[in-house]
């Protein structure tokens, strides 16, 4: 068995409706996926299965979501070993230590392009940090700057199908998944 972490794009099913822990659960165990355990209320999902290809996971795991709580949502699926490796790359572990909840990483479905990523420098505001690491995207956000620039230039149309978590986020599931 091998351990992965889903990250799901957005949990909110519409006006007031949020995805329930306990019913995404519940439809990972109905894919008949082991021990499957989330992580605070925004869409993190830890489960055991068998070696799979990641993007049939993905996609598995897209459909019964959307058979489930009818709504489509891209959920990104990454093998242990690989959230552990994105989690041991922070290019920010000063800033991490200060402000956990300040730098937030882009986990990409695809690695964004280097030239992609080096057209974003031009949205860093001042008092905001980035680095591609991996193919995903590292800030520092500011408190200071509520209306970052930054944050529109990592959306969808621009990267590709991507959702960003904070170094909370990111530490809590590497303790999850290590061994």
């Amino acid at each position: 068995m091998q351990t992965y972490v889903a990250l799901l794009y957005s949990i909110i099913l519409g006006e007031g409706r949020r995805v329930i822990m306990a019913d995404l659960k519940a439809m990972a165990e109905g894919l008949g996926l082991k021990n499957p355990r989330t992580l605070v209320a925004t869409g993190n999902l830890v489960f055991e299965t068998k070696a799979t290809d990641i993007a049939k996971l993905e996609q598995r795991l897209e459909v019964a979501f959307e058979k489930t709580f009818g709504r489509h949502v891209d959920i990104i699926v990454r093998h242990a070993d690989d959230w552990l490796t994105l989690a041991a790359g922070n290019p920010f572990p000063a800033e991490s230590a200060a402000t956990p909840d300040q730098v937030a990483v882009r986990v990409m479905r695809k690695p964004v392009p280097a030239e992609a990523a080096a057209t974003l420098q031009a949205y860093v505001g001042d008092d905001e940090k980035m680095q591609a690491v991996g193919g995903d995207i590292w800030i520092v956000f500011s408190r200071a700057t509520p209306s970052s620039r930054l944050i529109a230039a990592t959306s969808h149309k621009r990267l590709g199908i991507g959702t960003s978590r904070n170094w909370n986020t990111v530490r809590r599931l590497a303790e999850m998944v290590g061994r």
